[in-house]
């Protein structure tokens, strides 16, 4: 594997990965109370754009990191929006 495909997927694990102890303590406690609406809006939109644009680019690393980390945002948002 070519060294930029390397750093691609330890950064795209790093980023993915920095998610989930925000998710798990949000799904554990539904304690939304700290977590900003708008900001997980535009958040999500913009990995929403970050996961089109490696599609388009067949970057995997992007698209995977993307995809698992936009399914983290807006199950956060889902729940910010049923536990207000």
């Amino acid at each position: 594997m070519p060294w930029p495909e390397v750093i691609g997927y330890l950064a795209a694990a790093l980023t993915t990965c920095s998610f989930v102890p925000q998710a798990w303590h949000t799904f554990r406690t539904r304690d939304v109370s700290g977590i900003s609406l708008g900001m997980y809006c535009v958040f999500a939109c913009g990995v929403g754009l970050w996961l089109a644009y490696g599609v388009l680019l067949s970057a995997w690393p992007i698209v995977v990191a993307n995809a698992v980390t936009l399914g983290l945002a807006l199950a956060i948002l889902a729940m910010k929006l049923r536990y207000r």
